[in-house]
């Protein structure tokens, strides 16, 4: 495939990697510095756009390539209120758009793993939850897209909870679950989900070890998606 790579940072370079390892070409590598050469690219010619960028840039970088007919791969958090309106224009120009949180096929079992234990504890009243994600320093939004997609398959397993909340320690609110998010380098990600009773502790954990995880599954969600429809995400693609 003719590849796009929108958002030239650390996991840009990466996905350039090991997409052209398998056999791909790389149309460009755009980032805020050359956004303007994406006005001289033959959108015809592109296969698909894999988009890691920043929060600030996602939006525009992902519109411009559906509105080009382009399927988007995209593992940019932090812009997620603006979805509804991508997941409309992709049906409008009868595309393909992804997004995942995460990338990371083990991840993804994770989060599987996080919704079966919310059910097992949805009754167990002397139980509360905490959880915790740790990134590198140059992750801007907090909590991570995956602490978000973890908060919520506990939130829709567990009735009596009501939302999550960004906090340094546990919240008195128990209808509430605490994130606490650190930024400690050179941590590619952490994030463990505790319940915590005077009796017991039950804790789930996954730790990335480097960022190849993440970029090879979005390589291979670009490979999938290339001649599919609509608005798709990791259940999609695994078919859990």
């Amino acid at each position: 495939m003719n590849i796009l790579i929108l958002g030239y940072g650390k996991m840009g370079k990466i996905i350039s990697e090991i997409a052209e390892s398998r056999g791909h070409s790389i149309a460009a590598k755009i980032n805020i510095d050359n956004r303007s050469d994406l006005d001289h690219l033959d959108a015809d010619s592109i296969d698909v756009a894999i988009e890691f960028s920043q929060p600030e840039a996602a939006v525009e970088n992902i519109k411009w390539a559906i509105s080009k007919g382009i399927p988007v791969v995209s593992g940019t958090t932090g812009w997620l209120d603006q979805k509804p309106n991508i997941d409309q224009l992709t049906i409008d120009k009868n595309t393909a758009f992804f997004y995942a949180s995460n990338y990371s096929i083990g991840v993804n079992i994770f989060f599987k793993v996080n919704k079966f234990l919310a059910q097992l504890m949805g009754d167990q009243k002397d139980y509360k939850i905490r959880m915790e994600e740790v990134h590198h320093t140059e992750k801007k939004d907090a909590p991570s897209g995956t602490a978000i997609t973890l908060a919520e398959g506990i939130l829709q397993n567990i009735p009596s909870l009501k939302g999550w909340k960004l906090s340094e320690e546990m919240i008195e609110n128990e209808q509430i679950i605490p994130i606490i998010a650190k930024r400690i380098d050179p941590a590619p990600g952490t994030h463990i989900i505790r319940y915590q009773s005077p009796i017991d502790d039950i804790e789930i954990t996954h730790t990335a070890h480097s960022r190849q995880g993440f970029a090879l599954g979005a390589v291979l969600v670009a490979e999938w998606i290339k001649d599919k429809k609509g608005v798709l995400s990791m259940d999609d693609f695994l078919s859990f």
